[in-house]
């Protein structure tokens, strides 16, 4: 999809990816008995609802669907590995506050050494859930992989190309997500 396609269909996406959410949850929370396989289920009969509802084409709520899929299972394997909830994941007070924090002291550190550790941390890292610019994400703080500038999203919207360096790359920046081994 071609970025004025994208921004096209932004507001349409944006209602769309929440109001899947919404029944998902509503779903989740009437049935007994929950598994990646039932949430997979609910994921597709809200895509069918929303592709029935002849907003958008099939692609677009396939896509949206597959957003979602990955932010609910990104969350599941958070709170089952730490057991915090909703609030942990999204980290949205907190890491406003250390993005901050990490700027004021990497302008007066080495550039050079902050780089290297930088490269080192993302080769040591390649297993986490990273995120592209122009997907639909729901809220929380975003890291850029290039320059590690913070993007915080409050509301399911667009990740838009990083506002620092122009990449296109991210991920989702959680309390203790991926686990690490010990």
């Amino acid at each position: 999809m071609t970025e004025p396609e994208r921004n096209h269909l932004s507001g349409k996406a944006l209602e769309a990816y929440d109001r899947m959410l919404e029944r998902v949850q509503t779903r989740m929370k009437e049935l007994q008995e929950t598994s990646l396989e039932t949430l997979d289920e609910e994921i597709q009969k809200a895509v069918e609802f929303e592709y029935e509802l002849e907003e958008m084409t099939r692609e677009e709520a396939d896509l949206l669907g597959a957003y979602l899929e990955r932010d609910l299972k990104h969350l599941m394997h958070f709170v089952d590995e730490t057991g915090e909830g909703l609030k942990e994941w999204l980290q949205l007070d907190i890491s406003l506050l250390e993005h901050q924090l990490a700027d004021s002291l990497l302008s007066v550190a080495d550039q050079t050494l902050v780089d290297t550790l930088e490269l080192r941390q993302k080769l040591e890292n390649d297993d986490a859930g990273h995120y592209i610019s122009g997907e639909v994400a729901t809220a929380g703080m975003f890291r850029c992989l290039n320059c590690s500038h913070m993007r915080c999203l409050t509301a399911t919207s667009h990740l838009e190309p990083c506002e620092a360096c122009g990449s296109h790359y991210y991920e989702r920046v959680t309390s203790r997500w991926p686990r690490k081994t010990e």
